[in-house]
């Protein structure tokens, strides 16, 4: 495939080699505007943004994925195919499992369950298990503790529906097992990743929880992860050193 890609308009050279993938195109702006140094608009392809700048000196561009296992899969397999990235990190929110888990807890997926067909479509002769980069995810569980978070990490569950006719019984299984949170990206990310041989992890801010009635409005959802979002930046200065 020639750069641009069908879905990313920017010039080879303007991807940095760490992306930080929220959901939201809006997210990805108020990242950019709020923490990146000097960040150009290099994306607004279907209005999915991505944003160039630095962070702490270093190069990040963060782009929105939009939602779901087929969004993400078509923009990261075009950053790590195409444009060269070795590392992705999805900041997202998601939904908690686990009755141990408040509103703006953050997670870290180390697995991600699913119950979509994306994995089948690698052709493994099994169940694919996929997993986060282990240098990535200490570099962000270091980064986590640096900011005094104390960031749960374990499975988490990434859905294709966001509603489902069983209702919230069908989560019960996912709980009984010990799985964190339900977000919709990471397995296909953590795909993809494996395909290319990149690096790929999920942080997610907790923005309600299934069995209580909590959650966060949709504005605080576009804007109150910041300590999400600085332990991700920070993250990809951790893998810029190395």
């Amino acid at each position: 495939m020639s750069i641009p890609t069908p879905h990313i308009a920017a010039a080879k050279e303007q991807i940095a080699k760490t992306v930080l993938m929220p959901g939201d195109p809006l997210r990805a702006k108020f990242i950019a505007e709020n923490f990146l140094t000097d960040p150009v608009l290099v994306n607004n392809v279907r209005g999915v943004q991505g944003h160039t700048g630095t962070w702490k000196g270093v190069p990040v561009t963060v782009m929105a994925s939009g939602m779901g296992i087929p969004a993400i899969g078509i923009y990261s397999w075009e950053l790590f195919n195409f444009y060269d990235v070795d590392n992705i990190i999805r900041v997202g929110s998601a939904g908690a499992l686990r009755d141990d888990l408040k509103l703006m807890d953050i997670v870290a997926g180390q697995g991600a369950c699913t119950n979509s067909n994306y994995i089948n479509t690698f052709g493994v002769k099994g169940s694919f298990a996929p997993i986060a980069d282990f240098t990535l995810l200490s570099a962000a569980v270091e980064a986590a503790r640096e900011h005094g978070v104390d960031m749960k990490v374990g499975n988490i569950l990434s859905s294709d529906t966001f509603y489902a006719a069983e209702g919230q019984n069908g989560n019960d299984q996912w709980k009984r097992m010990g799985v964190m949170a339900v977000e919709m990206e990471a397995a296909g990310l953590y795909c993809n990743a494996a395909y290319a041989g990149k690096r790929a992890l999920c942080i997610c801010t907790i923005s309600d929880h299934l069995y209580r009635e909590e959650y966060l409005s949709s504005d605080q959802r576009q804007t109150s992860f910041t300590q999400m979002m600085e332990i991700a930046l920070d993250t990809a200065v951790k893998m810029a050193a190395l």
